[in-house]
């Protein structure tokens, strides 16, 4: 194949050498040239400078074409035509160059104008040609590195792939219907990396799944790629996914839940026409036309809409939308009702397969009671991740465990799966330990008779024993997961206080009205109540973000709170590394002590070199809680940490806010958490805060109590 440097020797040959290697250099990046006048902006200036007829651009501009045709690739490689090649008028005598100065030669003769030892080439044309080649290579690295990050980082898909079922490829071509499902030896990806290999998932109908597993594992993967069909799924199952929240209109709320049972809104339509369409022709009506309508009354008797606005009216009570709040329209709600929103239209339309990926994240404890009752008499199928110990045990008939790249079925509830697993991890390793002890046993009989006469065929025979056994692997148990906040000096009381605060955004409608408690360093309080009550108005009086209107709060003076929300998490940069983060925020630490505040939350390793788009919620929340930490408060209060939280995080952070040393105020919706780690229950209603005597289990009891009597 004909090269860049056959074609310049073959028609430049007189070409300095310095400027052959630097036109070759430059040649060398074939992307950069597309056209000829690439070709001649890059190079040909040069060539010009170096051409016996400085003069002959066209010449040039022939060449250039003939060196794309090389970079191309497309077999143009003709040498240039004679008439590009210039005859010297007389012979030159490089000698004459050493003999002093020649006045008349140097006039006459191009190559006698330079100095023997630079290059005969107009060094700043050379100089102002290899910047402007720069900065066109510079360019497109830049725009290659832009894509390589917008790939690598933002468009992160997952991908999938699955062996057929042909049995249930042999009943849905018979036109049977098939509301199991059963997919079998399939692979999930995110990215690069594989999250199911070989894995097998088989759901029974009417049965509750729940999905269990460390974060980053790819449950919530495994949801959307079931939502979307990537795994192929019976196509007349109908399938509701509840991830995103409804979008905002004119619609009002018990109408948007309405709307999406597909058939009733179809009847309820269809009855518009057929009747507009009655009364305008009267007499003249059809007998088609009256059947059909006879047959719509028919099939809305069927599926009870008469019943439907009741029964979306009850569903949106339960997830704590007051009378007034169902006829508001949806874009007058927050983006924590709206997904109350969704969850209540997956609820109404009643699907085949309904999908939950942490449902009760933006409930309170009410609601999410309300949830776990409503779901005990669901007669389709679930299959539910969530972060909440209790809300697995009353909803889950079966629990699907996913684990190093495959999913363990074990039936019933969290609580059984905890107890069969453990014992399963048990016999494992008492059956790990037995082939050891049996392997060894026949490894010594081996090295102790194995050069004895008498017995050595004795100890051949137990050494093929030992070649034939399979390879023992010891038994692999996850990590315990361990978080933990930095130690603080305990302040001497007191330490907060609220006396006979009052409190209102305006004069007619209060929030608050003469609440009196305290806290001190020992407190460990979880605030409850509906959503709505002013949960969040009262972490900022604590905080001093907001003053009473009435009343005062006195804090010691060395208090130094550091809050936890949800909105920390969503504010995260996405585009960067956890470590990268934490150092832009926190700058003049060593790499070392940063590492190791994200170690303290479980971000180590490769987790922490990773940008934070690509990490799970349960992670990101891990990295929002290292940053937290980073202030070193004496002081934490926690909005609703759990959310995306994977279970045994949960049980980490309990063990974790038991042992700090300072004051902890938590908002949380799960009753595991709240027992594990508190030591009193404030509950927030009807204008006032006060403490629970009775604790968590006695607000229980007055929910419980309210939806009886309701």
């Amino acid at each position: 194949m004909t090269t860049v440097e056959e074609i310049l020797t073959q028609n430049v040959p007189d070409l300095d050498g310095a400027v052959f290697d630097y036109i070759c250099g430059v040649l060398e990046s074939t992307d950069d040239f597309n056209t000829t006048e690439d070709v001649y902006d890059a190079v040909g200036s040069v060539l010009l400078e170096s051409s016996q007829d400085p003069t002959d651009e066209e010449g040039i501009r022939d060449l250039c074409a003939l060196l794309l045709g090389v970079l191309r690739g497309d077999g143009n490689y003709e040498q240039f035509e004679e008439s590009s090649k210039k005859l010297l008028d007389a012979p030159i005598y490089l000698g004459d160059r050493f003999k002093g100065d020649n006045a008349a030669l140097k006039e006459t003769n191009f190559w006698m104008m330079q100095p023997i030892s630079k290059s005969f080439v107009d060094k700043k044309r050379l100089e102002k040609a290899d910047a402007k080649l720069k900065l066109k290579q510079d360019k497109r690295a830049l725009q290659e590195k832009s894509v390589s990050e917008t790939r690598g980082v933002t468009l992160e898909t997952a991908t999938t792939s699955q062996a057929t079922n042909k049995q249930a490829n042999r009943i849905e071509s018979a036109g049977g219907l098939l509301y199991d499902i059963k997919i079998e030896n399939f692979d999930l990806s995110y990215g690069s990396r594989v999250l199911l290999a070989g894995a097998s998932l088989s759901l029974t109908y009417g049965r509750r799944y729940g999905v269990v597993g460390r974060n980053g594992i790819g449950k919530s993967t495994l949801l959307r790629s079931m939502a979307s069909r990537q795994l192929h799924l019976p196509a007349h199952l109908s399938i509701l996914h509840v991830e995103q929240e409804v979008v905002g209109d004119d619609t009002v709320a018990v109408e948007s839940v309405l709307e999406c049972d597909e058939e009733l809104s179809a009847l309820l339509k269809r009855e518009k026409e057929l009747v507009a369409l009655l009364a305008a022709e009267g007499s003249s009506t059809t007998a088609g036309e009256n059947t059909e309508l006879a047959q719509v009354y028919a099939r809305l008797h069927d599926i009870e809409a008469d019943q439907a606005p009741a029964k979306a009216s009850r569903i949106l009570a339960g997830l704590g939308f007051n009378p007034e709040m169902q006829k508001r329209k949806t874009r007058e709600f927050s983006g924590g009702w709206r997904m109350r929103l969704a969850l209540a239209k997956a609820l109404f339309a009643r699907p085949d397969l309904l999908l939950l990926d942490e449902p009760t994240n933006m409930l309170d404890i009410r609601a999410v009671l309300w949830l776990e009752d409503y779901l005990q008499t669901w007669p389709s199928t679930i299959l539910v991740v969530s972060h909440d110990h209790n809300f697995l045990n009353a909803v889950a008939t079966d629990t699907l465990y996913m684990h190093n790249q495959r999913i363990d079925y074990y039936r019933g509830n969290y609580e059984t799966f905890l107890a069969v697993k453990a014992d399963k991890l048990k016999n494992q390793q008492r059956e790990y330990e037995a082939q050891m002890q049996y392997r060894q046993h026949l490894q010594a009989y081996v090295d102790r008779w194995r050069y004895n006469a008498k017995r050595a065929p004795q100890a051949q025979s137990k050494l093929k024993i030992l070649e034939k056994l399979p390879e023992l692997k010891p038994v692999v148990t996850e990590p315990d997961v361990v978080l933990k906040f930095p130690d603080t000096e305990k302040l001497a009381p007191p330490i907060l206080q609220l006396s006979e605060v009052s409190f209102s955004y305006t004069p007619d409608t209060p929030i608050f009205k003469k609440i009196s408690l305290y806290a001190d360093m020992e407190s460990r309080i979880a605030l409850v109540g509906e959503n709505g009550t002013g949960k969040s108005t009262f972490l900022k009086l604590l905080t001093d973000e907001i003053s009473p209107l009435e009343g005062y709060r006195q804090a010691h003076r060395n208090l130094h709170f550091s809050v936890f929300t949800q909105h920390h998490v969503d504010q995260l940069v996405m585009d960067i590394t956890p470590l990268q983060l934490i150092q832009s925020k926190f700058p003049g630490e060593t790499e070392e002590q940063y590492r190791h505040q994200l170690g303290s939350f479980g971000v180590s390793g490769e987790l922490a070199m990773r940008p934070v788009v690509s990490l799970s919620g349960g992670q990101k929340s891990r990295v929002a809680f290292a940053l937290m930490a980073m202030t070193r408060p004496n002081y934490l209060i926690l909005d609703e940490p759990t959310n995306h939280l994977d279970l045994e995080t949960v049980e980490a952070l309990a063990k974790a806010l038991k042992k700090f040393k300072g004051g902890v105020i938590l908002v949380s919706h799960d009753e595991h958490l709240i027992n594990l780690a508190c030591n009193e229950v404030w509950l927030c209603k009807n204008y006032n805060v006060y403490r629970l005597e009775g604790g968590l289990q006695q607000y229980k009891s007055e929910v419980e109590n309210e939806f009886r009597s309701s």
